[in-house]
């Protein structure tokens, strides 16, 4: 059986030297959806999760030091997101599509998202986007691809956690440590289809 998330991540980070990487799943087995990965500077990797479900889910096919279960609200407005989870809160500005995205548009949609797809181009990907996989091993034995066919680069980031600004935003480095791959480093917004092999 085969899982579809389909929606965005949203990935940066900043100069204290936390890195950030936000879901948002318009469409997924649990609805609308979103969830929060932080990796802080001593590379500790927390989950912010909307419930229980979600967070058992999310924590048996990635790997987290610690799971915090509390509304996650993302509001997606043009060309920019307001981003309130637990102690985290966030504004990203989103700027242009980038080259790549203008590479991802040119797919059909229905190419871009399947899972045979993911595993043709990831060769290409790592080569062109080190520490990032479109297919891999996921915890539980599961398989998961990731089909992109959309990026935006971000402007800007506003972000505190605990209260505290977290600076300005910088590249996503080093890379995260969630999974089998990393989100680009350059601060940006990818719009996929993330299918996961149950």
């Amino acid at each position: 059986m085969r899982w579809r998330f389909d929606g965005e991540i949203a990935a940066f980070g900043t100069t204290t030297g936390h890195r950030v990487v936000i879901g948002r799943w318009p469409v997924s087995p649990f609805g609308p959806v979103s969830d929060v990965m932080l990796e802080a500077p001593d590379g500790t990797r927390l989950l912010i999760a909307p419930s229980d479900d979600v967070a058992r889910f999310v924590a048996s096919t990635y790997r987290f030091d610690s799971v915090d279960v509390t509304p996650v609200e993302v509001i997606r407005q043009p060309g920019r997101w307001e981003v309130v989870a637990g102690q985290l809160q966030a504004t990203m500005i989103i700027g242009q599509r980038s080259w790549l995205g203008l590479l991802l548009r040119a797919v059909p949609r229905s190419v871009a998202t399947a899972p045979a797809w993911a595993a043709l181009v990831d060769p290409l990907v790592r080569a062109m986007l080190p520490g990032v996989r479109t297919r891999g091993g996921a915890g539980g034995g599961r398989r998961e691809w990731y089909g992109a066919w959309d990026l935006h680069l971000l402007v800007s980031v506003t972000a505190s956690w605990r209260g505290t600004d977290l600076g300005a935003m910088t590249d996503v480095f080093p890379p995260v440590r969630f999974g089998f791959g990393s989100a680009p480093r350059r601060p940006s917004v990818v719009r996929l289809t993330t299918t996961v092999q149950l």
